[in-house]
């Protein structure tokens, strides 16, 4: 969701991707996200998911996750990406809980958050949200 949001914000302004530290490579996004983005005229039915690897850390000069452990283990891995890797709750002071496997409130509680985090990045850093 995170991705599909900053895609749309970005609009073609900068390269996004997503991967995870647990992907299961290859999967699509969870129905009820490509439901919820679709809502907002955000298409994210053709994401796969894919693994976090050591290229892709250093491809990319910003890398948002959604909890505090994710940020430890991946500086932990990588240390060469310390300064790069913050929460998207870092200006609110909170972690987005994974909804995967949960019900519609949890992907609703997910996007909330992380729509007010991508607005608390754009504010800090001059930008529109």
């Amino acid at each position: 969701m995170a991705e599909g949001l900053l895609r749309a914000r970005l609009a073609g302004r900068g390269v996004v991707g997503s991967a995870g530290l647990a992907a299961l490579e290859g999967r699509s996004a969870d129905p009820l996200a490509v439901e919820l983005l679709a809502g907002r005229g955000i298409d994210i039915s053709g994401h796969r998911a894919r693994p976090l690897t050591p290229e892709l850390l250093a491809a990319f000069d910003l890398v948002l996750v959604m909890e505090a452990g994710q940020k430890a283990e991946i500086e932990r891995l990588s240390p060469s990406s310390r300064g790069r890797v913050h929460r998207i709750g870092r200006f609110g002071n909170f972690d987005v809980p994974d909804p995967y496997r949960q019900p519609r409130p949890a992907f609703e509680g997910a996007l909330a958050l992380i729509e007010r985090g991508l607005d608390d990045f754009a504010r800090a850093f001059g930008r529109p949200a």
